[in-house]
């Protein structure tokens, strides 16, 4: 009689899977609201407005990105130990991730205050001075919002990693709470434009840093961080979320620089354009990113979902069940933004004109948008969910390296060639970065299934 071979008990039921990825959802689109309330807001301002607080949105989100990769380092490595059953270095591990986070982010917030102007003229070169004039404020206001940013999402990612998702989507719905709130009564009572916008982007992040960061110091959680103002740094510990966050950082800092150039192009398309007949570039670029990141918003909460799990089941040392929960996740991931992007092609023409555009401009967004469905349905999935199952196992080295190659050939050099050199405009870009997906998806779907990513340990 042949010896069975015992099934491992599953380390996620399909109820936990949920109490998990639920409360995702929810968080990622209150989050995604706090910069679609600004820039809904601040229509009201025009679009000088509205294109300023967009360029500054984009190097805001590359410092996110940063402060999100050092969170996926900690959420990695406080998974895998608590796969492991391994508390003591799990709540260490969650004290040094809030340190390294802190120390991260107030250098880039005085870098951000001090050279501020710059970097804006570095980055998106010669605007036009009403541009400029709104750029400059909101980016004071929201750099001094970066160490708070920072707190929340070390401190999320921590929730995350217990399996909790319940607490950084409560506490998103606060923060949306008091954006909307302080920049109805600044943007619209004082008409005081991208200064108010900033001012309740601030003060929503400042709450949201102590609410968890309270949350997070409580002994009776899996996972806690103590004794937080007696600083002791773990170098070992350190490594090992590096490890995980600086290859992720680069890869999406990289990604961010990378739109940023591409968006100093966008900028290029209206000098000297006929805005009436063609349209603000930017602007519509700036609705198209705000309107098109709710479609994104079910893959993106799977992939922190994905995190967790997969980090837990590595840690317990289970690939078989990592292999299986990322299948089944990525079926979650496909059946939801399907359904998400359907919505965006045919509500397009519904949702465009409720951001006061120019005729010109709302017909660029709408045909952008279109497009943008499409390619989202197919590809984006395995171009961004997926590769989290890597990083969880620590396959970093090969996202960050897939990522950039594909960013700087594709998203970056055929944006200049379609969008410039064959004078598509805004929708050469925008193909640029489908071509973008479409090379990632392959990648990673064949690394993934070849399954090398198994072999790497973190702890």
């Amino acid at each position: 009689m042949e010896a069975t071979v015992p099934i491992s008990k599953p380390i996620f039921s399909n109820q936990a899977l949920a109490r998990l990825l639920v409360p995702l959802v929810i968080e990622q689109l209150l989050l995604m609201t706090v910069g679609m309330a600004d820039t809904m807001m601040v229509t009201t301002a025009g679009e000088a407005v509205v294109s300023g607080v967009s360029l500054v949105d984009s190097i805001n989100v590359l410092i996110i990105n940063v402060f999100s990769a050092l969170s996926t380092g900690g959420t990695v490595v406080v998974a895998q130990y608590l796969g492991r059953k391994d508390s003591d270095n799990a709540r260490l591990a969650a004290k040094q991730l809030i340190y390294v986070a802190l120390i991260v982010s107030l250098s880039l917030m005085g870098l951000a205050l001090l050279l501020r102007e710059h970097i804006l003229r570095l980055i998106f070169g010669d605007v036009s001075q009403e541009v400029m004039a709104s750029a400059l404020i909101y980016f004071l206001l929201t750099a001094a919002a970066y160490p708070f940013i920072a707190v929340y999402n070390a401190g999320a990612a921590l929730f995350r990693a217990m399996g909790n998702s319940n607490v950084s989507m409560v506490n998103s719905l606060i923060v949306n709470a008091i954006n909307i709130t302080v920049n109805a009564v600044l943007i619209y009572g004082f008409g005081m434009g991208a200064a108010g916008a900033g001012i309740g982007t601030l003060v929503s992040r400042v709450a949201a840093a102590a609410i968890i960061g309270v949350m997070i110091t409580r002994p009776t959680l899996p996972v806690y961080a103590e004794d937080l103002f007696h600083p002791r740094l773990q170098r070992h510990m350190i490594r090992s979320i590096l490890r995980i966050g600086i290859p992720t950082g680069i890869e999406n800092g990289m990604f961010q620089i990378g739109k940023l150039m591409v968006l100093r192009l966008i900028t290029a398309f209206d000098v000297g354009a006929n805005l009436v007949v063609q349209g603000s570039a930017v602007a519509a670029n700036a609705i198209c990113n705000s309107v098109a990141g709710f479609t994104n918003v079910p893959g993106q909460a799977t992939g922190l979902c994905m995190v967790t799990v997969v980090g837990q089941c590595m840690g317990a040392r289970e690939h078989q069940q990592a292999v299986g929960y990322t299948k089944k996740l990525m079926k979650v991931s496909y059946a939801a933004m399907g359904a998400a992007s359907l919505f965006l092609f045919f509500a397009s023409p519904v949702l465009v004109p409720l951001f006061n555009l120019t005729p010109a401009t709302a017909a660029l967004s709408m045909r952008v948008l279109r497009w943008c469905a499409v390619f989202n349905i197919i590809f984006w999935p395995m171009s961004f969910t997926l590769p989290n199952a890597l990083r969880a196992a620590g396959d970093v080295r090969f996202t960050m390296t897939v990522s950039m190659l594909s960013m700087w050939i594709c998203r970056i050099g055929l944006s200049y060639l379609l969008g410039m050199g064959l004078g598509m405009g805004l929708l050469g870009v925008w193909m640029a970065m489908f071509a973008d997906w479409v090379v990632r998806a392959a990648v990673f779907l064949t690394r993934f299934l070849r399954g090398k990513w198994k072999e790497h340990q973190v702890i």
